[in-house]
């Protein structure tokens, strides 16, 4: 896989808004990975074009053709991105909305039976679980997450697994720890004890950071924030399979095929996940000769992933080098050995000259270190402190 090249990075943050500034708070680097991303410009501008069309989909004209053709177009982007054996996808208020829907139909409408998850979900999903195990009459079960890891593995929920276990939540990237979790595996081994129960995952913090293959998990629903892969705020879009979307849910009577959607659909929401399909589309094709969408969609995901595993190392290697905490044992030692030469009887001069240069170095190190302007200033008055010192022991036999 080819690195993000400093040409082709200046060109990626070319594609967004607000790379370098806040309109609130002026100049600023955005990194807040569990609140969101930053949007692609592509996607203000859709918003914007689409904001002003009055029309609706599902009238006789030629406004409510095109809008409809757009929604058609991004549900085909949306598999080839997600990799999902349909084109069940449909959009909604956010994530958390979302979740609590798919969490309700699947409670409600599968038979008897338990609900088993990890203490990894959001409280999102969580909370949804709670909600309606209790209106069911299911019980609800949670899975223990591995604190060393940060993440549950499959082994963790097979212990847990019973031929009734009808509800399975699944959540692909922990918002807390970051770790990201196997849900091919978990799925296999519900699948394994329970192979009827409706399984569905909260992708919302992985879509940006991880690699997509619905087709792969054997799973029921999957979510995300679009506004967390590059997208806005305002919408979250589900996929569900066909064994989902056959429970009891909440549609309009009379909508042919029972979809989803409660009222006239969002075509921008729609555009605008075209347009981040669309743009990592662009990258992957700076990545890959592939003649194939998903191939060039794959090769981005890969290079965001690696770029991302990169800036982490970096980070971990700049918290090591800021880490002070052997200097500071080092001191504490120094100090202590400094007050035992002083409560000592005997010629100590040359001892406590060694020591200070021991002080001098480990103050030459807190100011080598130093990421703030106030641990400098402490370093270098540590300095001066220490060679007034050692111009005192050049009296002391």
């Amino acid at each position: 896989m080819p690195d993000l090249t400093p040409e082709l990075l200046t060109e990626i943050r070319a594609r967004f808004a607000h790379v370098e500034t806040c309109p609130f708070e002026g100049e600023r680097v955005f990194f807040e990975n569990a609140g969101g991303a930053l949007t692609l410009n592509s996607v203000v501008e859709t918003s914007a074009r689409l904001a002003a069309i009055p029309d609706n989909q599902g009238r006789d004209n030629g406004a409510s053709r095109a809008l409809q053709q757009m929604i058609d177009d991004a549900r085909a982007d949306m598999q080839v991105f997600f990799n999902t054996p349909d084109r069940n996808f449909f959009v909604g208020e956010s994530g958390t909305e979302l979740l609590f829907r798919l969490i309700r139909a699947a409670c409600l409408g599968t038979p008897a039976g338990r609900v088993i998850g990890s203490s990894l979900e959001h409280p999102a999903t969580r909370s949804a679980c709670d909600r309606w195990t209790e209106a069911a009459g299911k019980p609800y079960t949670l899975v223990a997450h591995d604190n060393a890891t940060g993440s549950v593995s499959a082994e963790a929920y097979a212990a847990h697994l019973t031929p009734d276990t009808a509800v399975a939540t699944i959540v692909h990237t922990s918002p807390v720890t970051g770790m990201g979790v196997d849900v091919a595996a978990i799925a296999r081994q519900i699948r394994a004890v329970a192979p009827g129960c409706i399984i569905i995952v909260d992708g919302i913090q992985h879509a940006a950071h991880g690699r997509l293959d619905i087709a792969s998990y054997d799973i029921d629903g999957y979510v995300v924030s679009p506004y967390k892969v590059f997208s806005r705020h305002g919408y979250g879009l589900a996929w569900t399979s066909d064994r989902l979307s056959a429970l009891p849910h909440d549609h309009l009577t009379g909508a042919p095929t029972a979809p989803w959607e409660l009222g006239t659909r969002d075509t921008g929401a729609y555009a605008n996940f075209s347009d981040v399909v669309g743009y990592f589309d662009w990258l992957g094709a700076q990545l890959t000769d592939s003649d194939d969408r998903r191939a060039r969609i794959v090769a981005a995901g890969e290079a965001i992933h690696a770029q991302e595993a990169r800036l982490a190392q970096e980070l971990a290697l700049i918290a090591v080098k800021a880490d002070l905490t052997e200097e500071l044992d080092r001191l504490e030692g120094h100090v202590a050995a400094a007050r035992q030469l002083l409560a000592e009887t005997g010629p100590v001069g040359r001892k406590f000259d060694f020591l200070t240069q021991e002080f001098n170095r480990e103050a030459n190190t807190l100011c080598s270190k130093a990421q703030a302007g106030d641990l400098t200033a402490i370093g270098l008055e540590m300095k001066v402190v220490i060679d007034q010192m050692r111009e005192q022991v050049q009296n002391v036999e």
